[in-house]
């Protein structure tokens, strides 16, 4: 097991080995903790500066990088597209240029095209983190997937994972293929077959299933992962109607009976309800989805904590902790 994480940048999952996949995910464990502290603050990156730029609407991923920056002491700076000098005509490399010139110590970048941040990891001097680019990857969604299912599951290797919907466009269920698959659980996805994308048959023999049917694919799955139905990047009709979606494709409690007993239910988000999944199921018992959103924040701790310039020891806390700390060893007697 690596001690420390050595990579400068998180560009994807399908670059790290498993070890590393760990090593992330044993870090935020570290962090999750501190978003339940009255005091939601550490020092571990005190004086920092993380930007977080993004060319995509986002509320989950920008907002909870934010508060990672925020509780680990980091300033944190949000950089609007529409009202930066993009909308002038600058292009993406001029623009992180010149962030950089105010001597950022990590840049966040969501991008609509494949391939920005690593673009940008090969000609800035700063950690670059992806945030999602395009259709391509989202790691720091698939690590907190992870993190969900270890925390509820206690493990990752030898469960069967279902992911179901809009394959094709999914940069989530992309990087969840290379990381489940890497840690030993098998993956099974299943779509209409025109949103399967042909690369995936590559990787049948490294633990993905492909199934046609959403039945056969939830079929004895010890977690279930429904993926939205991405219109904005569809630029062809990829099937009949919505509403023949959500009747073939869309995860409803009927469905749901074929999976474990005791199996957890997940949404990236936003959700389209009643499409890919019904409200009876996004509410209901097995739902996970805002433990998923929970996770997000200790992930990007870990992330930025890596990255940024922290120290790789536990996580300091800070004064008022451990002074709380002491008053309640002096209640204890």
């Amino acid at each position: 097991m690596l001690s420390t994480f050595n990579r400068r940048h998180l560009l994807g999952i399908r670059e790290l080995a498993a070890d590393e996949i760990t090593h992330l995910l044993d870090t935020a464990e570290t962090f999750r903790d501190i978003s339940k502290r009255e005091i939601k603050k550490v020092p571990a990156l005190r004086g920092r500066t993380v930007i977080n730029l993004f060319f995509e609407p986002s509320t989950r991923t920008r907002t909870s990088f934010e508060i990672a920056a925020k509780r680990l002491s980091a300033d944190a700076v949000n950089v609007s597209i529409s009202t930066s000098s993009v909308s002038k005509g600058e292009t993406l490399l001029d623009t992180a240029r010149n962030l950089e010139a105010m001597s950022p110590d990590c840049i966040v970048i969501r991008h609509s095209m494949a391939g920005a941040p690593q673009h940008l990891a090969r000609m800035c001097n700063s950690p670059i983190i992806n945030a999602g680019d395009g259709s391509h990857e989202h790691p720091t969604q698939a690590l907190l997937d992870a993190l969900t299912i270890r925390e509820f599951k206690g493990k990752i290797k030898g469960l069967k994972v279902a992911i179901l919907g809009d394959i094709l466009h999914s940069r989530v269920a992309r990087s969840n293929v290379y990381l489940l698959t890497k840690l030993g659980a098998t993956v099974s996805v299943s779509g209409p077959g025109t949103l399967v994308p042909p690369e995936f048959g590559e990787l049948v023999d490294s633990g993905l299933q492909i199934e046609k049917r959403l039945e056969d694919a939830i079929d004895g799955a010890d977690v279930v992962m429904i993926l939205r139905i991405q219109r904005e990047r569809q630029d062809a009709a990829f099937f009949p109607s919505m509403r023949e979606y959500a009747v073939h494709y869309g995860l409803n409690s009927r469905h749901l009976e074929r999976a474990a007993p005791d199996a957890i239910v997940m949404h990236p988000g936003p959700m389209n309800r009643g499409v890919e999944i019904s409200s009876e199921v996004a509410d209901g018992g097995r739902s996970l989805i805002l433990d998923q959103v929970a996770n997000g924040v200790a992930v990007r701790m870990a992330v930025l904590y890596l990255l940024a310039g922290g120290s790789h020891s536990e996580p300091e806390e800070s004064e008022p902790q451990k002074k709380q700390k002491r008053e309640r060893k002096v209640d204890k007697g």
